[in-house]
């Protein structure tokens, strides 16, 4: 079942490998532009943005406007991130490719999925973490498994999916494959609402 958030184009599921600059642009990633656009000078951008049909054509409009860590794009196409005792970061509007090699010594790597677009319903990240850390942050309707590798994460066959993995059809698939040495894998989903747990408490109190 497709979640709300879907719906609402917080991520989107596409199942070829374009790059994410070819990606075509929603409504939502049109208004993220037009926001920052919107301090700058009217010299003609908004007109553009909002005949933009794809991620890379939005991107190049903020590209002089303001720092890479506050763009309301990123479309990095890289697909290793390495954390080598220091923090490395993805989050926002950002392009999650369906493989993804992290490798963390000593330091961290998060990686936040709840604004991200999925390039695939099956999004297989090959960790190694020597005294390092994984942290991803899932929105609701995406299922995580991790499952732990005999070896350093590498490019390769071994990246490719296992028919015994593919999970409940229609709903997207993070797997993490984890070759840890002193390091861990941290899962964290969107907590259920307070007031369900008032109700019970409530009417147990009754």
């Amino acid at each position: 079942m497709v979640t709300r958030l879907v719906k609402a184009g917080y991520f989107r599921l596409v199942t070829s490998r374009p790059l994410p600059r070819d990606l075509r642009a929603s409504d939502a990633d049109r208004e993220r532009v037009v926001a920052v656009l919107a301090e700058a000078a009217g010299d003609g951008r908004l007109t553009r943005a909002y005949c933009a049909r794809t991620l890379g054509e939005l991107a190049g409009l903020t590209e002089d406007l303001v720092e890479p860590s506050a763009q309301p794009l990123r479309l990095d196409a890289s697909r290793s991130v390495a954390a080598l005792f220091t923090t490395q970061r993805r989050e926002g509007r950002w392009v999650m490719p369906d493989r993804l090699v992290v490798t963390a010594v000593g330091g961290s790597v998060v990686l936040d999925l709840r604004e991200a677009l999925l390039q695939g319903l099956h999004t297989i990240v090959h960790a190694t973490l020597i005294g390092g850390h994984l942290h991803l942050l899932v929105p609701e309707g995406v299922r995580v498994a991790v499952v732990n590798a005999r070896q350093p994460g590498r490019a390769g066959s071994d990246l490719e999916p296992r028919p015994a993995e593919t999970g409940v059809r229609g709903v997207p698939l993070v797997e993490v494959r984890a070759f840890t040495v002193a390091g861990r894998v941290r899962v964290q989903t969107p907590r259920r609402p307070a007031r369900r747990w008032l109700g019970r408490s409530r009417r147990r109190d009754r």
